[in-house]
């Protein structure tokens, strides 16, 4: 792992207080040598997550969750995640009114009547953390880069804000925190992760429509998951390598 990388980790750990098995392991991680942690091996794991349409509410737990975990600003337009609303009158798939109010920090208000022939359905969205992500191919000082265990990061200490990640990513996943000028998103709450947590979307889901995954581990539920579900990715179109897979997933989710 590269000096850059080490100290990249060894700053976003400060802030942690590890107790037991969890602190020895994160001692490595602190170093920056996570594959030298006894119970964290980087090579042992390629983290997605599955999202099930169908299930989620619309409560809005998992982005308040998110913005306490990770202090995201609490004003509108800065989520590392949010849901949007989708609404399709009589079938209309092209033209799907879609509504994200505050980012569904405060849930979502009783809007549409059941039986007149639309449907109204939830969408988490979040950072795809992608095999080929092109904010990684884009950014001039690498401060965007991928870990080996298959998690999109960013180096704040090296980001321009330049942007060129802003505009690269297809998910509209990115954005300038105003507090330091620099690109912020989601990062899989690497910090959680890493010690054996899931994430704090996950952790506070009500109807568990989000899941992390660990698509190296061949007895990870995932792969059910994987197996029995009509699974699709946004905008496959793209090639990006999406990590982040749906069931559910209506024809008019863009």
């Amino acid at each position: 792992m590269s000096a850059d990388r080490r100290e990249f980790l060894a700053r976003s750990s400060k802030l942690l207080f590890l107790t037991g098995a969890a602190q020895v392991a994160f001692e490595a991680v602190l170093r920056g040598e996570p594959e030298a942690a006894p119970n964290y091996k980087l090579a042992d794991h390629w983290w997605g997550m599955t999202i099930d349409v169908e299930k989620c509410i619309g409560c809005g737990n998992c982005v308040r969750a998110c913005k306490e975990e990770n202090d995201v600003p609490r004003e509108p337009f800065y989520f590392r995640t949010w849901v949007e609303r989708y609404h399709v009158p009589n079938g209309e798939i092209e033209r799907p009114e879609v509504v994200s109010p505050d980012g569904g920090y405060f849930g979502f208000p009783e809007r549409y009547r059941a039986g007149d022939g639309s449907k109204s359905f939830f969408v988490p969205k979040l950072c795809n953390h992608c095999a080929h992500s092109p904010c990684v191919q884009v950014c001039p000082v690498g401060a965007t880069f991928e870990s080996p265990d298959g998690v999109v990061l960013v180096d704040k200490t090296y980001c321009l804000g330049c942007r060129y990640c802003v505009q690269a990513c297809p998910y509209g996943c990115r954005f300038i925190d105003p507090r330091t000028e620099t690109v912020d998103k989601c990062s899989l709450c690497y910090h959680r992760i890493t010690k054996g947590l899931t994430t704090a979307c996950c952790e506070t889901c009500p109807t568990e429509a989000r899941v992390l995954g660990d698509l190296k581990n061949p007895r990870d539920p995932i792969h059910e998951f994987l197996r029995t579900h009509k699974v699709q990715v946004l905008k496959p179109q793209m090639a990006t390598g999406s990590k982040t897979f749906y069931n559910g997933l209506d024809g008019s989710v863009r």
